[in-house]
């Protein structure tokens, strides 16, 4: 097949195929400008002639924040920035499901003119690879401008943001060009199951078993990673066990969350059969009954819908549980610093308890997860919408059977909460396990002997030895909370923006439940 031809088959379609591919490009498009910054941010460069542990001889001054500034803070922003592509990939996979009656359509016409199977799969694949390539050149465009639009340096030369450095031009061209290639890849994979003939589309679908709780396993591997993590940490404090800046604890690090996360997602399936059964056993009133049956029926439709959703619940419970223990660890510090201004007879200073770095810091890994939770909304309302359309023909018989559409609208609410509120639940309680086995349970500061000079300030500069003397510094234990509060907003925040996406969503319902869908095909 000519390269054109494939291009013209691949953005050949109705309206509802056209926003496929927007939307589809649209999400490349995020996902290309959370790779270049975090290409962008690797690019800074170390003053020559110096190296990441020369310390502050090797910082970028020319940056407002210390994140930016030190380099060996530099590499966990980057990783923060590319683990925001996985709800926008997440986002890209939900939006290839929209329209799909229609894109099998397609695909069988193509398959009645003659071509062979390979070709109408790569006909399906081009156009996800067609439309990410437009997305990501889009998202190299926006970079662009935006670097030069955001680049405003205060009185001092200083900039927030790295907007004086770009990538090598072979970086740029692997992100604009390998996330179109991943994501056509990926659309073949996914479509390895499909069989296209003249008649239609068919999946081989395997036999049809219920699922298994056997995710649990990955999440009790996972936490259990972050817990040996710890153990390593505290072991390598304690003798200086070199196993502490071994590969060892990157691997516990992602393993254990990768594990954990995608136990959480792979147990929605059991959550959701586990609730239809319930549902179905319990339930008195249609709505309930209906989707007892439909998660009955497809108990894996909740890990596909709320997949990228949970991940980053996961996340953000972890990083409300590091927040807390951070906050816990000001506190102390600010306790064995004024402990040490009453012993030295000053006035109390911020010195040692003023610190407040790693709560800056959380608060952009926070702004990291409310971002990925909007991009999951959004990827949920693209699903919700789909469901609806994909369901027309049997909504619509539902209707001519008498079925009111407000009993339909609320047993999609049912069949998308029901299993929502358990798996919410499940992923909060993992990563705010995490979070506490990474860092621990407590914290502890202070301790040992300290030098301190009582005498007229002038004396201590001139003679400090000889007016000095030593105190002993208390042992300061607090242990970190568990940060219930947060954690209670983090649950609800969530649950709000699934409510709207599903209300949004349910905006279709009314026009899929004419009866003139029963003579379409």
């Amino acid at each position: 097949m000519k390269p054109t031809a494939l291009l013209r088959l691949a953005l050949a379609g109705t309206r509802t195929d056209t926003l496929r591919v927007v939307l589809t490009a649209v999400s490349a498009a995020l996902a290309a400008l959370a790779v270049l910054a975090a290409l962008t941010v690797l690019a800074i460069p170390v003053p020559a002639g110096f190296g990441p542990r020369d310390g502050s001889d090797a910082w970028a001054d020319q940056y407002t924040s210390a994140l930016l500034k030190e380099p060996g803070l530099r590499p966990g922003v980057a990783a923060g920035l590319l683990l925001l592509t996985i709800p926008v990939l997440a986002l890209a996979g939900q939006c290839a499901r929209l329209g799909a009656p229609s894109r099998d359509r397609r695909l069988a016409a193509i398959r009645l003119a003659g071509g062979t199977p390979r070709q109408a799969m790569t006909v399906a694949a081009a156009e996800t690879g067609v439309a990410s390539l437009l997305g990501t050149c889009a998202g190299l465009v926006v970079c662009l401008v935006g670097r030069e639009v955001m680049h405003r340096p205060d009185a001092e030369g200083r900039i927030p943001l790295p907007t004086d450095v770009l990538p090598s031009v072979p970086a740029l061209a692997a992100a604009v060009l390998g996330l179109p290639l991943l994501a056509a890849l990926a659309a073949a994979v996914m479509l390895r199951r499909v069989i296209v003939t003249p008649l239609g589309v068919t999946r081989q679908a395997r036999s049809k078993r219920s699922p298994r709780p056997w995710p649990a396993v990955l999440i009790v591997l996972g936490v259990g990673a972050s817990l040996a993590l710890e153990a390593i940490r505290k072991n390598y404090e304690d003798s200086g066990d070199p196993a502490f800046v071994s590969p060892l604890p990157l691997l516990l690090l992602f393993g254990g969350g990768l594990m954990a996360a995608l136990g959480v997602v792979l147990g929605t399936g059991w959550i959701s059969h586990a609730t239809g059964r319930v549902l179905h056993r319990f339930a008195r009133r249609p709505a309930p009954l209906l989707a007892a049956r439909r998660l009955l029926a497809d108990p894996w439709h909740g890990s596909r819908t709320l997949a990228a959703l949970l991940v980053a619940v996961v996340f953000g419970a972890g990083a409300l549980a590091v927040r807390a223990f951070f906050a816990t660890m000001l506190e102390a510090r600010q306790e064995v610093q004024r402990f040490y201004d009453e012993a030295a007879g000053q006035e109390t200073t911020g010195g040692y308890g003023s610190d407040t770095f790693y709560l800056d810091a959380m608060d952009v890994v926070d702004t990291a997860v409310v971002v990925g939770l909007v991009i999951a909304a959004a990827g949920l309302l693209v699903t919700v919408a789909e469901a609806v359309v994909a369901r027309r023909r049997s909504h619509a018989a539902l209707a001519a059977a008498g079925v009111p559409r407000s009993v339909m609208g609320r047993a999609l609410v049912w069949q998308t909460f029901a299993p929502l509120v358990p798996a919410v639940a499940l992923a909060m309680t993992v990563g705010t396990l995490m979070g506490r086995g990474y860092f621990g349970a407590e914290v502890r500061e202070g301790g040992g002997q300290a030098q301190t000079c009582d005498a007229a300030p002038a004396l201590c500069e001139e003679n400090f030895e000889k007016y000095s003397h030593l105190i002993e510094v208390p042992d300061v234990v607090r242990a970190v909370p568990v940060p219930l509060d947060d954690l209670a907003l983090h649950g609800l925040g969530v649950l709000v923006l699934v409510a709207a996406a599903t209300g949004l969503g349910l905006l279709f319902l009314r026009p899929g439940t004419s009866v003139e869908e029963l003579r379409t095909g």
